[in-house]
């Protein structure tokens, strides 16, 4: 019997599965889009919700009737939805997209027509400006997880990465005068932890998963000590850094929408796209990253081959907490916000959460982190505009996003073979 016969035979035997991933997401989908066209087309009003892409209200703007929108854009959610479940795999990705902003906007139509006489405008630009500002310590943080987790290595320490990092920022920068010392010790800072978690994950084999928790309450502890210790009793001597500059790119800051948010920026927004940049090119077009990428799957092999998988580890671990440092001080050095106790917030995790929902890789990561930065810019715009949520629910949508995200959108991910797993040499 042929190869191909058996193939045939064991394609009548095993009819394929109906309800995949896909058509399930369709029908999940095309029920959310109907009820956003039932609900929020209830709730709104007639009155027009408009959206400029400036970063201001001021200028022409869109204008659409909340209900009509409403429901309208309700219909297409539940139309994207439906036409998941016939149309071919390639169009996943796609139409999922689209049913999720449709209800978006059907959400911010509602929103909008609720609002004040002169705060029904939402100004796209500054939502997407916010958006990014908003992501780049996630970003940073889940390439640090990047680094760390496609070697083998769990990192649940970017919370006390990004502590460390904010702390050594504020203080160094404030004694130095200098913001780009201020970086500096930051990198220091998230190294340090990156030290420990190496040291104590690869040379004495501690699990992992309890070893980041632990370096997360060692950072917290440690910078909360020392800034009852130093920075609360001499706020000018050590705690009132100068802040980044930020610096315009000619002709492509002016761009509607995405000019202000891509090409007008600071150190952490253009270091962070050049870190995603050179972390994708770097784990999928170089022997560094073919040898990181063997090391977390099997590490016996590739030590087999000649790679020191120890070595990589350590080193890839260190470089991931200098990033996860770099981080860190976008907290204190990015506005007039100075260190404060926990002022990370746990977005440490949420990091984490980018990093699974990212698939591990550098892009989805940063398209996750942006993601959850737009969930957070989308909570204040609604602030703004008196939205009729409670404030605390607004609060709670970054995190509720991202569980969905985790729990329900990321479907079978699989994380690197060996992840968590201590390499002993034989």
């Amino acid at each position: 019997m042929t190869a191909s016969t058996v193939e045939a035979a064991r394609a009548v035997a095993e009819p394929a599965h109906y309800w995949t991933r896909q058509r399930k997401i369709g029908v999940g989908l095309s029920a959310v889009g109907l009820l956003a066209a039932v609900l929020f087309g209830a709730l709104a009003s007639a009155r027009t919700a408009e959206f400029t892409l400036a970063e201001t209200i001021s200028g022409s703007a869109v204008g659409i009737n909340g209900r009509v929108g409403a429901i309208v854009f309700g219909v297409i959610a539940a139309l994207a939805g439906a036409a998941m479940l016939v149309a071919a795999r390639r169009w996943f990705n796609w139409l999922l997209g689209l049913g999720i902003v449709a209800t978006l906007v059907s959400f911010l139509c509602w929103q909008l027509s609720q609002a004040p006489e002169n705060l029904n405008t939402i100004p796209l630009g500054s939502v997407a400006r916010s958006s990014v500002t908003l992501a780049l310590p996630l970003v940073l943080g889940a390439l640090a997880g990047v680094l760390c987790e496609r070697s083998a290595v769990i990192n649940v320490a970017i919370e006390g990465q990004f502590l460390m990092g904010a702390f050594a920022a504020a203080m160094f920068a404030t004694l130095a005068g200098s913001v780009w010392i201020g970086i500096l010790a930051a990198g220091v800072g998230g190294l340090i932890i990156g030290l420990l978690l190496a040291v104590l994950a690869i040379r004495f084999l501690v699990d992992q998963v309890v070893l980041g928790v632990v370096l997360n309450v060692f950072a917290l502890g440690l910078t909360g000590f020392l800034y009852e210790q130093l920075m609360a009793k001499d706020q000018t001597r050590f705690n009132q850094p100068t802040f980044v500059p930020e610096w315009d790119i000619p002709g492509l800051s002016k761009i509607p929408l995405l000019g202000p948010a891509l090409f007008k920026g600071n150190i952490f927004l253009y270091g962070a796209i050049v870190l995603v940049i050179l972390i994708h090119v770097g784990l999928f077009y170089t022997r560094w990253g073919l040898r990181t990428r063997a090391v977390g799957e099997h590490p016996a092999a590739a030590d087999t081959l000649g790679v020191k998988v120890l070595a990589l580890r350590y080193r890839n671990v260190l470089i991931g907490g200098i990033v996860a440092g770099f981080g860190g001080a976008y907290f204190t050095l990015l506005s007039t916000t100075n260190f404060n106790k926990n002022m990370t917030s746990g977005l440490g995790f949420v990091a984490l959460a980018a990093l699974i929902f990212g698939r591990w890789s550098p892009i989805g990561s940063m398209l996750a982190a942006l993601f959850f930065g737009f969930c957070s810019a989308l909570a204040v715009s609604l602030g703004s505009i008196n939205s009729p949520i409670p404030s605390a629910f607004l609060n709670m949508l970054p995190y509720i996003a991202t569980i969905i995200a985790v729990a329900g959108l990321v479907g079978r991910v699989r994380a690197p073979a060996a992840d968590g797993t201590p390499y002993i040499k034989g």
